[in-house]
């Protein structure tokens, strides 16, 4: 993720204009949606900047920001899914290495049965695990993107993650 800081022009002292929040969080925004299952993450990215763009007057903290745009990708995604009930787009096979060899080949098929584990996964156990493995949020910040307590993250992520070494286990 890029930091705001790292942006030339911008000082930590003055608030981030809504271009240099876009720019700095719409990437790993995207990937949050497309690891939550989202089957149009570039549109949900889109449509959750747009909505920030339409109520950033009306927030109390501009340091809360990103935490709004990630809360609205988790409830987009959720919406879509939920009223869509649309397949999920397949996930491009991954480029194949220079130096391809039986290793790397394992790794590339390990890592898809853990993606096709994770798809498996009930939608809030998924967002708990993606929200903290992929993205590397503390508790209270699954909590306030998935609008649950502190407690339910623990039990959706502890379940989660079981669910996902029986998987894997029975998949080895």
């Amino acid at each position: 993720m890029i930091d705001i800081s790292d942006i030339p022009g911008v000082s930590s002292g003055t608030p981030p204009s809504f271009a240099e929040l876009f720019a700095a969080h719409h990437p790993s925004m995207v990937r949050l949606a497309g690891l939550l299952g989202a089957d149009d993450p570039e549109d949900i990215a889109q449509e959750a900047f747009a909505r920030l763009h339409a109520r950033r007057a009306r927030l109390r903290d501009d340091g809360a920001a990103v935490a709004y745009v990630r809360s609205i990708v988790c409830n987009l995604t959720r919406n879509r899914l939920r009223h869509l009930r649309l397949a999920r787009l397949r996930r491009p096979e991954p480029p194949p290495d220079a130096h391809s060899g039986e290793h790397h080949a394992l790794v590339a098929e390990r890592h898809r049965e853990l993606l096709a584990a994770v798809d498996r996964l009930p939608r809030r156990q998924r967002e708990a695990v993606v929200l903290r493995y992929w993205l590397d949020l503390s508790e209270r910040e699954i909590a306030d993107a998935m609008g649950v307590s502190p407690g339910s993250v623990k039990t959706h992520t502890s379940r989660g993650l079981a669910a996902l070494g029986r998987a894997l286990g029975e998949e080895s």
